[in-house]
């Protein structure tokens, strides 16, 4: 079977994107068709895979699979690019809401950037992360899915993410995205982060709102303030507001479409 694709990405955390409204083609997302398709070698490339479906009610629904075919509940990153390729390839306009197994998120553009109501952040106590002889102290924070946010002194002292940080299990039994965190300035960190089914990303969405949310209550920031993420592929900004929302703003891009038999 020959079906349709786009790939496209968010400050470099890469996406194949599988336009399917009716839920006929990619009704039964294997793991092993995503794993293919996300194949950096013998297939397309990418972090993860964003189905398009229309749900029951005619709104868009993200089916989002991690790289290694598990399923994601919510992706930062990914659901600016979903609604990128809505509003270039399926007429949709802004604003914009987007079921995800997280909730609704509603998207807006101003200009190239795109801004997503991430929701409300749940600061769910401290927990610790380790990385060979390494072990720090990290805040869990759920932004839809689970995060671990480490302050260190050196984001090299992550060491190569091949391998998913160590971390309470009981706490986080499918695993926990792992973000590691240097200070820049005021309101200004860069991180890296390991994400469960992905590996070490070129950044994560929902990570660099955990990570401003952990910064926030850090410094005793007032609601409102903007934080500057840098991630390896671009700068993120977000927001924790009065009402209790992230609203995260960056870029999405589409760079490629085609068919595959993969």
């Amino acid at each position: 079977m020959t079906y349709r694709f786009l790939k496209g990405h968010g400050t470099e955390n890469d996406f194949v994107v599988l336009p399917d409204a009716d839920g006929t083609i990619h009704g039964d997302l294997s793991d092993e068709r995503v794993r293919a398709l996300c194949d950096r070698r013998a297939g397309i490339g990418g972090d993860g895979v964003l189905r398009a479906v229309r749900g029951d009610g005619g709104r868009w629904f993200m089916d989002y699979r991690n790289s290694d075919g598990s399923v994601g509940e919510m992706c930062g990153n990914g659901v600016r690019v979903f609604a990128r390729f809505l509003a270039d390839h399926e007429g949709e306009s802004f604003p914009m809401d987007i079921d995800t197994r997280a909730g609704t998120r509603r998207v807006e553009a101003d200009g190239d950037l795109l801004t997503v109501d991430m929701g409300a952040p749940a600061v769910l106590g401290e927990t610790e992360v380790s990385v060979d002889e390494h072990t720090w102290p990290a805040l869990h924070v759920d932004m839809g899915n689970p995060h671990a946010v480490a302050m260190v002194d050196d984001l090299a002292d992550a060491g190569t993410l091949l391998e998913a940080p160590a971390h309470d299990e009981s706490r986080y039994p499918a695993g926990v995205n792992v973000e590691f965190v240097v200070e820049r300035g005021p309101r200004h960190v860069a991180m890296r982060v390991h994400e469960r089914g992905s590996g070490e990303t070129r950044s994560c969405g929902t990570g660099a709102c955990a990570v401003a949310v952990a910064r926030a209550l850090a410094d005793e920031a007032p609601r409102g303030s903007a934080y500057q993420v840098d991630v390896p592929g671009g700068t993120l900004s977000n927001t924790w507001t009065d009402d209790d929302r992230v609203l995260m703003t960056g870029p999405a891009v589409l760079v490629a479409q085609g068919e595959t038999d993969l």
